[in-house]
């Protein structure tokens, strides 16, 4: 079997890649265009593996996309290929516009020009946009996105959809929950505030920091990705969260407790601009159709993920210029 993975030097992308090889006798193509939150070395670990092969591209370029999937005819392309930062994208959509969107659009006009087997769509609980506590959206709900960068996933949806619908492709989209774990970009919240609190900095939590957000470790979306592309259905979306509610202010506090810091590092700060409430997913689908359940304690798994960050300190300091203080 032959996979194409574009985005894979990326935080979700590199996991799955090494989840995969390290349990299946496949191929995987890596596309990435190694952006800010992309570098080689998040695989250098398996770079020479001999079931392993990078390119240097971006998905929107349609002759470069053209030419791989023609000269290796894949049995599958999975799209972790995207910009994922809400802040940027309220400073600048442009870059969401063209990767998540147009970019998407190739991988699809693409597929169908050369006949690609099946196309795997990674996207975002944040298109659904924000719900009131105790509803939940399920795979069948209305999707309201409320920034740029949720309605550019959001677009990309309608786009995978609409290949299927009108030309047949076999997609399947996947919409998951905040993800957590090694290799995670250090502009998102858990490597953030990690990395500020480490180092005795104030840590911003935005309004009044009762935002709710599901968190899954990364290595149980990562497994619900290969389940999907093992048994999933063609024309399907699947549900994936940790079902693990916490709201910004109980993840802070939390992650302070376990760094042996006091709570005065906290600092409230304008909220941002059209910032979602609660974001919360019904996630039985997966597990009743496909036997899918996640098998890390948050606790536990939070603990990894910090210690993980700590023992890469060289690793960080690349991304942000600044070492965690070594304790």
């Amino acid at each position: 079997m032959h996979v194409i993975v574009t985005g894979g030097l990326g935080f979700i992308g590199s996991n799955f890649i090494r989840h995969l090889l390290s349990e299946n006798d496949i191929f995987i193509t890596n596309i990435d265009a190694q952006t800010y939150a992309g570098g080689l070395d998040n695989l250098e670990d398996i770079a020479n593996h001999k079931n392993y092969q990078y390119f240097k591209g971006k998905i929107q370029d349609s002759e470069f996309i053209d030419h791989i999937l023609s000269t290796y005819k894949p049995n599958a392309l999975i799209n972790f290929a995207a910009e994922t930062h809400v802040d940027r994208s309220i400073k600048e959509a442009e870059p969401f516009i063209e990767t998540n969107i147009i970019g998407t659009h190739v991988l699809l006009k693409s597929g169908v020009k050369n006949k690609l087997k099946n196309f795997i769509q990674i996207s975002t609980d944040e298109v659904y946009g924000s719900i009131e506590y105790p509803h939940t959206f399920n795979e069948e709900s209305s999707i309201k996105p409320n920034s740029p960068y949720s309605a550019s996933k959001a677009s990309a949806d309608h786009l995978v959809r609409a290949y299927n619908k009108t030309f047949g492709l076999n997609t399947i989209i996947i919409r998951c929950s905040n993800n957590f774990g090694p290799y995670q970009f250090p502009e998102k919240v858990i490597p953030y505030f990690v990395s500020l609190a480490t180092n005795d900095k104030k840590v911003p939590v935005y309004g009044d920091g009762l935002n709710v957000r599901d968190w899954i470790y990364v290595i149980d979306f990562v497994r619900a990705i290969k389940l999907i592309l093992e048994k999933g259905k063609a024309g399907e979306i699947y549900n994936v969260g940790g079902e693990c509610e916490l709201t910004n202010l109980q993840l802070v506090k939390t992650l302070l407790k376990k760094l042996g810091k006091k709570e005065s590092l906290i600092e409230f700060v304008k909220d941002r601009p059209g910032h979602d409430r609660r974001y919360a997913m019904d996630c039985t689908k997966i597990k009743k159709e496909l036997g899918w359940n996640k098998k890390y304690n948050f606790e536990e798994a939070l603990d990894e993920t910090i210690k993980w960050y700590r023992d890469h300190m060289e690793w960080v300091k690349k991304r942000t210029g600044q070492s965690l203080v070594k304790q």
